[in-house]
């Protein structure tokens, strides 16, 4: 295990970089749900990422939806192609999760929390922020095909989901946001795109930056068929 910049990496066999491929982020909740259909919206996406010969970058849970789509890609593409990135103060929240291990002053080993050859390899960071940091650099990085891509859940993936929605806007990124539209779960935000645009806090050739899919299917080919969208702001954001 390697610590850098109070980024904690596991090391070992199990936790080599995965070939640079084209990376597809996914926001979803640590609750499964009170519809299977979530889970198996989960299920179905991580069979066409492996299709498409996709990586997956996610938060790092190992339960709910986060747990089921890392899991379910790790059977069929192997663990090199899921990375989970998790904030030290979640880890409590895992299956295998011990106190004792996360005592002041000491490091957490995620391989005695996170199992590598279930879920993928694992980095533990301090905080949201970098986690968030972390996950859209390896969209970036994995240049064209990948994206970003929200399943169901709470708060955490609403938010996720805005902030990259807005970096788009901004000009910082210019990879796909797909909403995987499960039951209909997305709907109000959808809906409250169209509102925004009405009242003039959208601009109309900006409605398009967040797209929806209503299968697994259906999100790959928004992530192929993606067009950035030309309200976009002409924004610097490496110049210093």
């Amino acid at each position: 295990m390697a610590t850098t910049n109070g980024t904690t990496h596991a090391t070992g066999p199990s936790t080599s970089t995965p070939q640079r491929r084209p990376t597809v982020c996914v926001f979803c909740g640590a609750s499964p749900g009170t519809s299977p259909s979530h889970l198996a919206a989960a299920r179905a996406l991580a069979h066409v990422l492996h299709s498409a010969n996709l990586n997956l970058v996610y938060g790092g849970g190992t339960v709910g939806i986060m747990g089921e789509i890392a899991k379910t890609l790790v059977s069929l593409s192997g663990p090199g192609s899921v990375h989970g990135i998790i904030p030290k103060a979640l880890l409590r929240y895992e299956r295998s999760y011990i106190e004792d291990e996360a005592g002041e002053g000491k490091e957490v080993d995620p391989r005695k929390t996170i199992d590598e050859e279930t879920y993928g390899r694992t980095t533990v960071v301090r905080d949201m922020h970098t986690r968030k940091q972390m996950m859209a650099q390896e969209v970036s990085d994995g240049g064209a095909g990948g994206g970003f891509v929200s399943l169901s859940g709470g708060y955490g993936t609403l938010e996720e989901t805005m902030e990259m929605v807005t970096w788009n806007q901004l000009g910082i990124h210019a990879h796909p946001v797909v909403l995987f539209d499960v039951d209909g779960y997305w709907e109000p935000i959808i809906q409250w795109v169209r509102n925004s645009v009405g009242a003039g806090f959208i601009a109309e050739n900006n409605a398009g930056i967040m797209v929806a899919a209503r299968t697994a299917e259906e999100v790959l080919e928004r992530l192929r068929d993606y067009q950035t969208a030309e309200g976009r702001f002409k924004l610097k954001w490496n110049e210093k």
